[in-house]
């Protein structure tokens, strides 16, 4: 009953409503109007998007999803994917644009137009369809794996195929093998191991090998236990050749064969050429980029790093689209390989070695330029290391590697590009050019070298001469100056520039002559140093001397004193001859390149080349004992430079004026850290490089050698080169009556 009354009362109240709607009240009521709900533009959200995509921001790109899309794929995965699918496609670089768009209420569709760039494939385009949805926070997108590349929809991936290729090698400048691919040996000694009354021929044999000396290799296992492993060095197949068998006969020997880089000699100019070793986690992703796959093994330093890409060369390599089960659906591209060079160094193999001997033991540097090119004979820096040992195949690398990681010598510096010190008295020959070109001077202008310079109110500097107990060297013209290296004449021109010239005169006369500046050389790291404008009197008294606050490398100074050799002209130092594709074509060969000229007239050229002539030839030179007999034309500059870090570091710069055919004129530079006078130490050095240039071979004992390359000492009977200030038997060797300077 209840629920028929319910009815009943509705249907009136329907009526009474009806009945009010009527003609009568028409044209007061409003006509009804129907709201429409446009959908947002997806073209803006896609914008941004793809912003992301070419910037590589996975994160944000992820923020895009739709959440059905978030759901099936985490933030992890979605960049593992991405940047697989990076590696694979070798891709360095992307640019994208929308090319349409398509929105209905809830869902929309975008196309996109994506230039892909890669390392091995080139170029090529693709427009892959997005689609998205309506949230509640706007579009987002519905991922699927073709919205990166359109086949790869429905699941599909990239897989890379790739060939393998060896890596270029490294030649001396008359085709020496300096850095090959090949098969090698580590050597070690078990001393326990060795045959009764064979020790003294396997380590013969070893040190004929390894370029070691017989007495090094003694030292090295005097103190180990008899079964201990103790590392001697490597050497490849062919340098073993028939000793193999006969070396295994002797006992104690162990020999580990492996397939390796290998550096002859132990690492000929090591700093120079650099090592390989495999690509770090924070590399991976810069070489990935490059085509690589991320487990290969890369240069690292010198012109290992510098000519990755000749030496590395391109593999040939396909792109396929693989799908879900790993089958392969289709082809994307094919790339052919660019074939791997080698590199023709301009370094000669025997003066590389030799000059390396020459300063081992020492800290410091030595190069060998010719004059007329800037072509770099040799360049070694000392301590040395044995590149070698990063390879994790040399069994010796387990046992040596964190040596040389952890050397507080910094083995690896590069002491002759990248070391930087003051100049010492070498600098004088610049102070002698900027006192010639200022007018003021003339080389017979002449100075009293006496004991001291007094021309500073209240202080009091001192000739080298006092300390050394020699006499004053009295009046001296301005190239017996240099010849004498007297401290109080360029004292004086140093005070004397500085108040008629102005603070940057000098200064900007040994900028002009390369330093303090780059040198060009690329194949190596280099330092620029620096050459600071003196401030007071004495900031420009101490740089008349080549002291103060001035840092030079050893690069810079031979680049200028090979341009005192050849006129003037600043060459730019080189490291490579030529580059060789493995199918005979050479690509690039070598070509001198001028950077400058000093800035210097032939008047003072000549001037300074008689002076830096009498510190060689003259008996009063700083050079002339240490560097006299060997009926070689040269001109030279001692220089002693003192510094915070201990004893004076010694220079020697010079150079040959021969003109023979058969041998170019070269310039030497030799800095030894910490080590003393330039006279005693560096000149000597000097002397050697020469007589190898010249002759093959060094001819002269230093002074304080048993043997050429062992020290002199006096309990024990084998020791290897100084580590630094080399030790003089009080008795048997006599003071060096000519100076340092």
């Amino acid at each position: 009953m209840n629920k028929i009354a319910n009815i009943f009362s509705i249907m009136v109240i329907l009526a009474f409503l009806i009945g009010g709607c009527g003609p009568k009240d028409a044209d007061t009521l409003p006509t009804p109007v129907i709201a429409k709900t446009t959908a947002p533009d997806v073209e803006s959200t896609a914008l941004s998007y793809l912003e992301a995509w070419q910037n590589k921001d996975y994160t944000a790109m992820y923020g895009f999803f739709a959440q059905q899309s978030q759901s099936a794929m985490t933030q992890e995965s979605f960049t593992e994917l991405l940047t697989e699918f990076t590696k694979n496609m070798t891709l360095s670089s992307l640019t994208a644009e929308i090319s349409s768009t398509a929105t209905s209420p809830t869902t929309a569709t975008a196309k996109f137009l994506v230039n892909y760039t890669t390392s091995l494939f080139g170029e090529f385009n693709r427009q892959p369809d997005t689609n998205w949805v309506l949230e509640e926070d706007g579009w987002k997108l519905v991922w699927d794996n073709g919205a990166f590349l359109p086949e790869l929809a429905g699941g599909n991936t990239l897989a890379l195929e790739r060939a393998t290729q060896e890596r270029g090698d490294i030649y001396d400048i008359n085709g020496e093998p300096l850095v090959e691919e090949t098969t090698a040996y580590s050597l070690g000694i078990t001393p326990g191991e060795i045959e009764d009354g064979k020790e003294g021929l396997l380590v013969y044999n070893l040190s004929e090998l390894t370029g070691k000396t017989t007495q090094s290799i003694y030292e090295s296992y005097e103190d180990a236990g008899p079964t201990w492993y103790v590392p001697v060095g490597e050497v490849s197949a062919d340098e073993i050749g028939d000793r193999l068998n006969s070396l295994i006969t002797l006992g104690g020997i162990v020999l580990s064969e492996y397939e390796s880089r290998y550096y002859y000699g132990g690492g000929i100019a090591p700093q120079a050429l650099g090592y390989v070793l495999g690509i770090s986690e924070d590399q991976q992703a810069e070489y990935i980029q490059k085509g690589y796959l991320g487990d290969e093994s890369v240069g690292q330093a010198g012109l290992e790093k510098y000519a990755e890409e000749v030496l590395a060369g391109k593999p040939a390599a396909s792109l396929y689209v693989v799908n879900a089960d790993g089958q392969i659906v289709s082809r994307i591209s094919q790339a052919d390989s660019t074939p791997v060079q080698s590199i023709t160094t301009t370094l000669e193999k025997n003066l590389q070695i030799e000059t390396q001997k020459a300063i081992s033991g020492f800290t410091g540097a030595a190069i060998v330029m010719e004059v007329e090119t800037g072509r770099i004979l040799a360049i070694a820096s000392s301590p040395s290391f044995d590149p070698n040992l990063f390879d994790s195949n040399n069994i010796n690398s387990a046992e040596l590697l964190d040596e040389v990681l952890n050397d507080k010598n910094q083995s690896l510096l590069n002491r002759a590009t990248q070391g930087l010190y003051p100049l010492g008295s070498v600098f004088k020959i610049i102070t002698m050019s900027a006192a010639l070109e200022s007018d003021l001077y003339t080389p017979d202008s002449s100075y009293y070298c006496g004991y001291y310079f007094e021309e500073l109110a209240g202080e009091k500097f001192e000739d080298w001469t006092l300390d050394k107990g020699y006499e004053e060297s009295g009046e001296l013209t301005l190239v017996e100056g240099l010849m004498r290296s007297c401290n109080p004449w360029f004292y004086h021109l140093g005070l004397d520039l500085f108040r008629q010239m102005g603070a940057t005169y000098l200064s900007d006369m040994a900028r002009g002559f390369g330093l303090g500046s780059a040198t060009g050389i690329d194949q190596v790291a280099e330092a620029t140093g620096s050459i600071p404008d003196p401030k007071t009197d004495g900031d420009a008294v101490q740089q008349g001397i080549g002291q103060g606050e001035m840092l030079v490398t050893p690069l810079q100074v031979v680049r200028f004193i090979a341009a005192i050799a050849n006129g003037g002209t600043l060459y730019q130092p080189q490291l490579i001859e030529s580059m060789t594709s493995s199918t005979g074509v050479t690509t690039y060969t070598f070509s001198p390149e001028e950077q400058g000229t000093l800035p210097i007239s032939q008047t003072t050229l000549d001037a300074v080349r008689e002076g830096m002539g009498l510190v060689v030839n003259a008996s009063r030179g700083t050079a002339h004992e240490e560097l006299s007999g060997l009926n070689i034309n040269m001109f030279g500059k001692t220089g002693t430079a003192t510094n915070s870090t201990g004893d004076p570091h010694a220079w020697f710069a010079g150079y040959t004026d021969t003109n023979r055919e058969d041998k170019p004129d070269i310039a030497v530079v030799v800095l030894v850290e910490n080590s003393g006078e330039g006279s005693e130490i560096a000149a000597p050095v000097f002397r050697r490089i020469i007589e190898t240039y010249y002759f093959g071979e060094p001819k002269k004992l230093y002074p304080w050698e048993a043997e050429f390359n062992v020290t002199r000492t006096p309990t024990l009977q084998y020791t290897l080169t100084p580590t630094q200030t080399p030790y003089r038997e009080p008795v048997e060797i006599e003071p060096t009556p000519t100076p340092a300077g």
